[in-house]
């Protein structure tokens, strides 16, 4: 959820033509990654819902509902985030890659990759706003469940080295625009959508699957959006 840096003028790139095209492609990707199986790490066990509508539904309807827990503790850092990106399962080209750098080179296209595996440029599309970025200065890695919700969820419970594994687990994380980022914070469904509408239903089977798969609870509230959510799944 942070970015690294002083922000940098934002550069966006129109889709018409071809750019239209790599657009919808992407997207389509992006989607397809929302969808996927959840695999844990760290605090609970795996998961098997992805993007099924009925599977989704099914594991929301098993999820534990409360509310919300004491915030009494939780500061970011009992989540040690931005570690070492193979130690967690990442996919990287060298060594000193950290989570943060992996996310963006696996979420971005062209990405280019300099000493110390800082991400140079690259181009990302958000998926929560559909737009093209191609400066990574305007992308913060977002922990789809955040972690302040996590830890009233569940997660105050868990031990450092469960709460690290969370915090760096390539199933949490996105690549999205940092603005719309900061405007989610650290709210659930109940409170905040992606202002694309198209992936709600994706949306929330993800949130679903690392609640689920990391044995994390759900408000009265937020069991509710999450199912208004499911609605806009085909066939559901």
């Amino acid at each position: 959820m942070s970015r690294r840096g002083r922000r940098r003028r934002r550069s966006r790139r129109g889709a018409s033509g071809l750019a239209s095209l790599l657009l919808i492609l992407a997207l389509v990707a992006l989607w397809a990654y929302f969808s996927g199986p959840t695999t844990q790490s760290g605090g609970g066990g795996g998961s098997a819902v992805g993007g099924d509508p009925g599977q989704a539904r099914a594991a929301l309807d098993d999820l534990a509902v409360s509310e919300p827990g004491s915030m009494s503790g939780y500061s970011r850092e009992k989540f040690d985030h931005w570690s070492d990106a193979r130690e967690f399962g990442w996919e990287a080209p060298e060594e000193s890659c950290d989570v943060r750098d992996a996310a963006l080179i696996r979420d971005g296209e062209d990405v280019v990759v300099g000493d110390g595996c800082r991400v140079e440029s690259g181009t990302w599309l958000d998926p929560y706003t559909t737009e093209t970025y191609t400066d990574p200065q305007d992308i913060d890695i977002d922990h789809v469940v955040p972690l302040a919700n996590a830890w009233r969820s569940g997660a105050s419970s868990w031990s450092a080295e469960e709460r690290e594994a969370y915090a760096n687990a390539p199933d949490v994380l996105l690549s999205v625009e940092d603005d719309a980022n900061q405007e989610k914070g650290d709210k659930g469904p109940e409170a905040w959508r992606p202002p694309n509408e198209e992936i709600w239903c994706d949306y929330a089977s993800r949130w679903i699957s690392i609640k689920s798969g990391y044995g994390l609870s759900v408000n009265p509230e937020e069991k509710e959006a999450l199912s208004e959510m499911l609605d806009d799944c085909g066939g559901s």
